[in-house]
């Protein structure tokens, strides 16, 4: 049986396997309760999210986008686990989409654990593009976000967190925003070393879990990433420095910062030869006995032969590519003997002036510790604002991303059960359809112009956020896409050339020639006795001038001949 029937076989019996554990296993909603749980019974219409209608603005070019990408409530397509079990999936390519929730009372975090959890199902990879959530601030007013139709990129947030994979970025987010309370400006912080995602076709877990002694942990697949403090694991910090550089204190201009000086007293030895080679031969070396120097060291492959389709006439003469003498590896060596290099005991190299200490030396300067005026010290940044809700805005380059079980509240107990309740059913079911014990796998563009548009999407991506920052993180797409562009309107020139261009008259002389008359050059003068030296004879042709009208047209772009064509034409019409 061939491997690939065995494949083939075994591939089907997992997925049987799987089909029969799934029918086994139908969806039953939690009886967990908590600030708010989302499972994902209900179409749309008729449930509690609301798809965005509004438009974006980006940061560069002020390019405006709307939001009509498509949402679905639907199960799984790729590797099914519960039976009955939907989830919200993202169902359009290359497209904007936002959508929103409210939950019915306000999240208040302070004081207390707060837990995030929620399951994304990455059906087709995850090629460029984001899947995470952000928790939305509750406004001043009581209000929260009333208004789901008009949510946006620019809706305020508590809490982002999620996966995030394009170009170079390829983590976790955990960015909160935190209000200065001297000028009330808000700040995002954003998580230093942000682990990996898990990028899988299967059910992927994220859990955030923050605790009121400011610590926070994030969880992959109910198994710990990344952990650390509130106060010191984000940029830039919660609390700034209590002292700052005095902007008005500069460093005198007395001031000596250079540690070594040149020692003037020193002097090149009278020995020091600074010509003296680094390598020399070496003079106690000795040609060994079965050295063969009339052997090269390589020769003519005896087993290649000139191929069928070789021309002399047109390709010149094969000659077979050489490969090592065979007899060079039973010896020493083959070909002409030299002795090998040693290094030279006597370099020393080219002298230079030794350094000693600088008498004058002051230290590195740096400018005075003043208060820092903008000081202040929030010792629970973990009392986030309250939280209205959950928004999803995403741009990718991948559909069918799906989400499902979503948890917000404060017991990480309660939400490890819920996961006992949901991912932990589904994930075997899934992982024995998939036919695979590995937990994570490469998903990558197949083809050559799936990766071409892979980049160029990527790079558009980046570009919509920082332009600059996208040329510096993907500088041979740039490149590319200036050369194309710099290509067309070339081309567009030319055509445009051709079109608006009139032929042109101009004139062209003809020469004609008529006869040809000898003319011998005069005998050189010469010393008495000797021949007299005649040049050689120069043909001088008589002409006459015809004028005739010659139309020039603009030059138009020619396809060029293949070789390999030309020259296959040349040998069958020889034959």
């Amino acid at each position: 049986m061939r491997a690939h029937n065995v494949a083939s076989t075994a591939g089907a019996s997992a997925l049987l396997l799987a089909l029969t554990a799934a029918a086994e296993a139908s969806f039953q909603p939690t009886t967990l309760t908590a600030p708010f749980i989302e499972q994902f019974q209900e179409q749309i219409p008729q449930s509690r999210w609301t798809v965005s209608r509004a438009t974006k603005q980006t940061p560069v070019g002020d390019e405006t986008f709307s939001y009509v990408g498509t949402w679905a409530v639907e199960e799984p397509e790729v590797y099914p686990g519960i039976k009955g079990d939907t989830g919200l999936v993202l169902k359009s390519k290359a497209a904007h989409h936002a959508i929103s929730t409210l939950f019915a009372e306000p999240v208040d975090p302070k004081g207390k654990p707060f837990v995030v959890q929620y399951e994304v199902k990455l059906q087709k990879g995850l090629d460029c593009g984001g899947a995470y959530i952000k928790l939305l601030t509750e406004s001043a007013d009581g209000e929260g976000l009333r208004a789901g139709a008009e949510y946006t990129d620019k809706t305020p947030f508590t809490i982002m967190f999620g996966p995030d994979k394009c170009g170079s970025t390829n983590k976790v987010h955990f960015i909160f925003r935190h209000q200065n309370p001297i000028t009330g400006e808000w700040e995002e912080k954003h998580l230093q070393n942000p682990p990996a995602p898990k990028i899988t076709k299967t059910t992927a877990l994220y859990t955030l879990i923050v605790k009121p002694d400011q610590t926070f942990e994030i969880l992959i697949n109910d198994e710990s990433v990344r952990s650390g403090s509130l106060l010191e694991d984000f940029d830039p910090p919660v609390n700034p420095p209590k002292e700052i550089d005095d902007p008005e204190d500069f460093k005198p201009e007395s001031w000596v910062d250079l540690a070594e000086i040149d020692d003037e007293t020193a002097s090149k030895p009278a020995d020091w030869d600074e010509d003296a080679p680094l390598m020399i031969l070496d003079t106690t070396a000795v040609k060994p006995e079965d050295w063969l120097e009339n052997e090269p060291e390589m020769i003519p492959d005896p087993e290649a032969e000139k191929p069928e389709e070789w021309d002399d006439e047109e390709d010149g003469d094969w000659i077979a590519p050489l490969v090592a003498n065979p007899k060079c590896d039973e010896v020493s060596g083959c070909g002409i003997w030299a002795a090998p290099k040693i290094r030279n005991p006597e370099y020393k190299g080219a002298w230079t002036v030794p350094k000693i200490p600088n008498p004058e030396y002051k230290g590195i300067w740096a400018p005075k510790k003043i208060s820092n005026p903008q000081f202040f010290e929030d010792s629970t940044p973990s009392d986030f604002t309250k939280i209205a809700g959950i928004g999803i805005e995403l741009w990718t380059m991948t559909e069918d991303i799906l989400f499902d079980n979503v948890y917000v509240g404060h017991d990480a107990a309660d939400a490890k059960k819920f996961a006992a309740e949901t991912f932990h059913v589904k994930k075997p079911i899934e992982k024995e359809a998939e036919g695979s014990d590995s937990d994570e796998i490469e998903l990558e563009a197949k083809t050559l112009l799936e990766k071409v548009q892979l980049k160029v999407y990527e790079f558009m991506h980046l570009a919509t956020d920082d332009f600059m920052s996208a040329v510096k993180q993907m500088p041979d797409v740039a490149a590319g896409l200036a050369a194309t562009l710099f290509t067309v309107l070339g081309m567009l020139a030319a055509l445009f050339g051709l079109m608006g261009s009139k032929p042109t008259v101009v004139k062209k002389t003809a020469v004609k020639v008529t006869s040809e008359k000898p003319v011998l050059a005069k005998p050189v003068k010469t010393t008495p006795g000797a021949e007299p030296v005649v040049h050689e004879t120069i043909v001088v042709p008589a002409v006459t001038e015809v004028v005739e009208p010659v139309i020039v047209v603009p030059a138009v772009p020619v396809a060029v001949e293949d070789a390999g064509a030309r020259k296959r034409a040349t040998r069958s019409s020889k034959e």
